[in-house]
């Protein structure tokens, strides 16, 4: 008896600690899952909803490689801020110097101002859907953002990053009530489907496009530095930033599969997110319309809120600036007056009539297309500097895998800018 209750106390110590370790392991995650769980914005919901609607299911295929790709650029990201202890920014000063640091920083700036007001865009479009007027929905997102970021601390703010992620299950819900064709999902995965026509050649871009965008290498080493992670807890990181590129791609998949499944087969054509969270209902109920347009609101006052705080992170760290979450207002007012700044114009620019919001995207996407090849290239130096990286650069392999990457990156980055181009110009031309 003595020997089987001596059991049951060692099986229970040992369950004990193995929850222990894994409750650890699970409090140094959160940079990554976050990071990529940012890729499903407004706009990316976009790009899935339009390539599900219009080519159905032969674009799912893409998703494999683009996760892929994604790990890879983020993992040297997240190494490089672990192992340096520095942000992207604050590297790139340090090894470039105060002038092209200056105008890098300009054009982020001015890029992800064009982004958040996209989001402030999706907010309102998204409560418009359950009869709330933007003029509510934006005065009361703005108050909340300021909030959330000047009373919080790192540990806080990121629950309620990482609780929101948890809520992108509403489009995996949808993908399941929609109940679509398993076996030709399978297939369609299985059997990678490129057209030779420009259309689908711009929406593959598009799709690959939106995989991953110069501010999130900013936010990541400087979210990675913001905890304290250090050289003991990069296999978590390596894990987070897996764990989130895995995530975001199973998301973007039930997005395509909801549209190819009820949108495409009734061939109902959309040219935004709103638009296919309406057309859901005669089709597939008013409950996936309101998980759509949940899943819409979400990510834009998710990525709201990334957006503006990874641009004060990148400033304030090129600037030298104090950049913490930790830090009180008071010490670090550059920090937290940016973001407030940002957060106020772009919630208040969808106030305001007759303003060119679509132009202002426009802008925003061709310079992001113009700044991701230059990040990319500072990124792969920096990760091979062993100044920076010490024994921590890439190796052989990896190094080739990244720079294929980043020339694939670059290729649909300026693919995406054509695409932009072509767009913006056509209903003017």
């Amino acid at each position: 008896m003595q020997k089987q209750g001596h059991s049951e106390k060692s099986g229970k110590g040992l369950l004990r600690s193995r929850f222990v370790r894994l409750w650890a392991i699970l409090a140094l995650m959160g940079p990554g899952i976050i990071t990529s769980n940012v890729d499903n914005d407004a706009g990316g919901i976009t790009t899935y909803s339009l390539a599900g609607a219009k080519y159905g299911l032969t674009m799912l295929w893409s998703l494999i490689p683009i996760t892929l790709i994604l790990v890879i650029i983020q993992e040297m990201g997240a190494r490089m801020g672990v192992v340096s202890g520095k942000g992207l920014s604050d590297l790139i000063r340090e090894r470039f110097g105060a002038k092209v640091t200056f105008y890098v920083m300009i054009l982020l700036v001015i890029t992800n101002m064009g982004n958040t007001i996209a989001e402030f865009a999706g907010i309102a479009a998204s409560l418009e859907i359950f009869g709330v007027s933007k003029y509510l929905a934006i005065p009361l997102g703005i108050m909340f953002l300021m909030w959330l970021a000047v009373k919080g601390t790192y540990r806080s703010v990121e629950r309620v990053f990482l609780i929101a992620c948890l809520f992108y299950v509403s489009y995996v819900a949808v993908g399941f009530i929609v109940k679509p064709d398993w076996v030709e999902v399978v297939s369609a995965m299985g059997h990678p489907t490129i057209k030779l026509e420009t259309d689908f050649v711009l929406m593959l871009t598009g799709l690959v496009g939106t995989t991953i965008a110069p501010w999130m290498q900013f936010y990541l080493q400087a979210s990675v530095v913001d905890k304290g992670l250090r050289l003991q807890d990069l296999k978590v990181v390596r894990v987070d930033v897996i764990v989130g590129s895995i995530v975001v791609s199973v998301v973007a998949f039930f997005i395509i599969l909801a549209c190819a499944a009820t949108l495409h087969k009734a061939g109902i054509n959309i040219e935004e997110a709103s638009q296919a969270a309406l057309a859901l209902e005669p089709l597939a109920g008013k409950y996936c319309t309101w998980l759509f347009a949940f899943g819409l609101f979400n990510a834009s006052v998710f990525s709201a809120a990334i957006l503006p705080l990874s641009t004060s992170y990148t400033i304030c760290e090129a600037f030298g600036w104090e950049s913490s979450l930790d830090k009180k207002f008071s010490e670090a007012p550059q920090f937290y007056g940016l973001y407030c700044f940002i957060i106020f114009f772009s919630g208040f620019v969808i106030l305001a009539p007759n303003l060119p919001l679509i132009s202002i995207m426009y802008v925003s996407q061709i310079l992001n297309g113009l700044v991701l090849p230059i990040i990319l290239v500072f990124i792969l130096y920096l990760v091979n500097n062993k100044s920076v990286m010490r024994n921590f650069s890439n190796g052989r392999i990896f190094n080739f895998l990244a720079w294929v990457s980043v020339i694939v990156l670059i290729i649909l980055s300026l693919g995406t800018i054509g695409l932009t181009l072509i767009q913006g110009l056509g209903p003017t031309g």
